[in-house]
């Protein structure tokens, strides 16, 4: 039986092999109770690779294997190719990891739902998913502190069950996402020479889902996807880092606008005119640069009404 081919155990060919050009319908998956909103992009369900029924008929299966095969290299490539294109763009991080997670689930053979885990502060956290069952899942493995993510993450070493229900490594995880449904796992630790980056969660709802191509394949994309975190956070943290310069600059121009008000007003030296201006934040309970912001909108405003004065005085007159 080929059950990648969506392929049913029928009357044997003439070359001794079971097969038959009858489809199976794949099982709908167990759809989780939707107790919490959408959190992450939902994308497409995986390719199912079906071939033509002459293939089945001639009884070619070496030739079914390789065309099989060859579409899901195909989806390899293409999904490396749209990591390569991720960082040209202006994206936000959130964006650039969903295409991430999305790019996996085309890659892995068997892969219904990908989650992309970081590690923030040492502590593993799924910020997005491709579907909302991975987030599910993932808040039971890290409330319960076991799971395959996190044992991936510690050993640096890829992750694999196909019967997550009775999985030893996992006693109270395994069971607890079987009865949700999910019974394969593939957990992809994301490494870099000196660091773990985090990991990437591989989900589907059979039994026996992810074969030695999709750990093979998986493995394989996991090498350039944690390259493309890692500098998809350093892209953001440059950004972030930009506009908190460019805020402070913009703050310490507003500040020293208000010092020079205050000191032409008050004849105070620029540090008695600062210790002015501190006194007047811890009392209104406001930032320096906002109760400057405050000082420097009246002065323009009394600076408008004494130039409009002479104006309205003249042409009363």
């Amino acid at each position: 039986m080929l059950t990648g081919c969506g392929v049913v155990r029928g009357d044997p060919g003439p070359d001794g092999l079971w097969l038959s050009d009858v489809h199976a319908t794949p099982p709908e998956p167990t759809e989780i109770p939707r107790t919490t909103p959408l959190r992450a992009a939902v994308v497409d369900p995986p390719r199912t690779h079906h071939l033509p029924p002459q293939v089945y008929r001639s009884g070619a299966a070496t030739s079914a294997a390789r065309q099989i095969g060859n579409l899901v290299e195909d989806d390899l490539a293409k999904s490396l190719a749209g990591l390569s294109l991720l960082l040209t763009g202006h994206r936000p991080l959130q964006e650039t990891l969903v295409h991430i997670a999305e790019f996996a689930v085309q890659a892995i053979p068997g892969a219904e739902g990908t989650g992309l885990t970081m590690l923030e502060e040492d502590r593993p956290q799924t910020v997005v998913a491709s579907a909302e069952f991975v987030h599910a899942v993932d808040d039971v493995q890290y409330g319960i502190g076991e799971g395959p993510c996190l044992l991936a993450v510690e050993t640096r070493d890829t992750q694999m069950s196909g019967s997550l229900g009775g999985e030893p490594r996992w006693p109270r995880f395994g069971p607890r996402v079987g009865r949700m449904g999910v019974h394969s796992v593939l957990s992809l630790p994301l490494l870099l020479p000196d660091r773990v980056v985090g990991a990437l969660n591989v989900y589907a709802h059979a039994k026996d889902a992810f074969g030695s191509d999709a750990v093979r394949i998986g493995e394989l994309f996991a090498q350039p996807a944690a390259v493309s975190v890692h500098n998809a956070q350093i892209l953001a943290e440059s950004q972030r880092l930009a506009e908190q310069l460019g805020a402070a600059l913009t703050n310490r121009a507003v500040i020293d606008q208000a010092l020079g008000v205050i000191m032409s007003r008050t004849g105070a030296s620029a540090e008695e005119a600062f210790d002015r201006l501190r006194r007047m934040s811890q009392s209104q309970h406001l930032k320096v640069a906002e109760v400057s912001r405050v000082l420097m909108d009246e002065a323009v405003r009394r600076a408008r009404a004494r130039k409009s004065a002479p104006d309205t005085d003249a042409s009363a007159s």
